[in-house]
């Protein structure tokens, strides 16, 4: 099958599907991938096809990261302000890439691609979705955590409680949607259901690329969903080693804490990195800062020897390594901290992230600590029970011999071939 894999967003929003598509193409199948140009450098060493769709994403731009990292508005400004203006230059790539050289056997897209609907249905085009976190569903049974509106999450147990985010997230949002709905009417389409909750779901296959551990099936979430696990993949166009200087110090000493900001935070990562060296120094123990591109993560403080600065590691190389994980809570992390069995003390900025690190307090693998309160003092004193409690490296250790069973991308790839046989037919 020739097979058409996209989506907008970040690194973590792309690396399930690079891994999906590397299956595919193990497989004997033609996978194609339709990302924003910044991910052509990435995608194009390891064989497959890539065929840029807009907008693009500027990596260095540390306004657009602020913009939609804001815990109040950030959703909002992220569509309307960044994917809906070029919605129809979305279309039309993405219908490009469906159509050109020869026509798709099987669209795959992703929640932030919103011209994807669209071109499925304009063409005709058997597709499946995929989400990563249990968030993009809004359960009213497991009713998630709404970045503007977190006290709402305490009361998740009150009955009604889930319905009544559920109507409240979608009487917020109900005016964001509209250049979906003047693009449709353009193309001769009627309006449909709600692109923000309904449409941006296949009614064929709905992947959700994430394990049990993180949330199970409920019963108002869409047909045809399948749980498949986590899609693993964190190389660097191909590269999957750790930085010759991290291997050394690695090697010199007891497992360090990790800091890091995954992706896309990391460009706005405010003093996070400052502060969480200043909290390895108070507690006396060994840290590694993954501070990313941006020089202006680098603390100023003169850094002593127990203190390794890189910019990127593949997670898979290094969490396995580490005493203790601090990051932002989105889900490419979380997975691969589960993966490696270590606890985790997470700093959500919003979207998903909030959520998943409920979900991970629950499953007492982590702690939580709000952006306000992130200061020295305050992060030494989390860090300190995580290292000193044994109860949180038994219960992570245990969540990763769980997720061992699990091969989310046979599981996304099985479906994928199982759709594809039924829709030929």
């Amino acid at each position: 099958m020739r097979i058409v894999l996209s989506n907008i967003g970040t690194y973590g929003d792309i690396h399930p599907l690079v891994a999906i598509a590397l299956e595919l193409q193990r497989r004997g199948h033609v996978p194609v991938m339709a990302l924003p140009a910044v991910y052509e450098t990435k995608i194009k060493p390891l064989g497959i096809d890539f065929h840029p769709i807009r907008p693009d994403i500027d990596p260095a731009n540390t306004h657009l990261a602020a913009m939609i990292y804001d815990v109040k508005h950030g959703t909002e400004r992220g569509l309307r302000d960044f994917l809906f203006p070029v919605l129809r230059q979305t279309y039309e790539d993405l219908l490009q890439a469906a159509t050109q050289p020869a026509r798709a056997d099987l669209l795959l897209l992703g929640e932030l691609n919103y011209a994807g609907p669209l071109v499925a249905e304009v063409t005709g085009i058997p597709w499946a979705s995929y989400v990563l976190a249990p968030l993009s569903f809004f359960s009213a049974f497991d009713p998630p955590v709404l970045p503007p509106y977190p006290r709402l999450a305490r009361a998740d147990r009150t009955p009604g409680m889930g319905r009544a985010i559920r109507r409240l997230a979608r009487l917020v949002s109900r005016r964001w949607p509209e250049p979906i709905y003047e693009l449709r009417r353009e193309l001769g389409l009627p309006r449909g259901p709600n692109p923000l909750f309904d449409v941006k779901h296949s009614p064929y296959l709905v992947l959700a690329l994430f394990s049990r551990v993180l949330g199970t099936m409920q019963k108002d979430w869409p047909a045809h969903t399948r749980i498949t696990g986590f899609c693993y993949y964190d190389a660097d166009s191909g590269n999957a080693q750790l930085p010759p200087h991290l291997e050394a110090f690695l090697n010199a000493g007891p497992p360090p804490v990790v800091f890091t900001l995954g992706s896309a935070a990391v460009l706005a990562a405010g003093r996070f990195f400052e502060h969480s060296a200043r909290a390895a120094i108070k507690l006396g123990v060994r840290a590694v800062l993954l501070i990313g591109s941006d020089q202006r993560n680098r603390p100023h403080q003169p850094l002593p020897d127990s203190i390794c600065v890189a910019e990127y590691a593949p997670y898979s190389k290094l969490f396995p390594r580490a005493a203790v994980v601090v990051h932002q809570g989105g889900v490419g992390t979380t997975a691969n901290c589960l993966q490696a069995g270590r606890p985790m003390l997470i700093m959500p900025y919003s979207h998903d992230q909030p959520d998943n690190a409920r979900r991970m307090r629950r499953l007492k693998v982590a702690r939580v600590i709000q952006r306000r309160y992130y200061t020295p003092i305050r992060v030494a004193r989390k860090l300190g029970i995580l290292l000193t409690e044994p109860k949180y490296a038994r219960r992570a250790e245990a969540v990763a011999r769980r997720l061992a069973n699990e091969d989310g991308t046979k599981a996304a790839c099985d479906a994928l071939e199982e759709l594809g046989r039924d829709t030929a037919r």
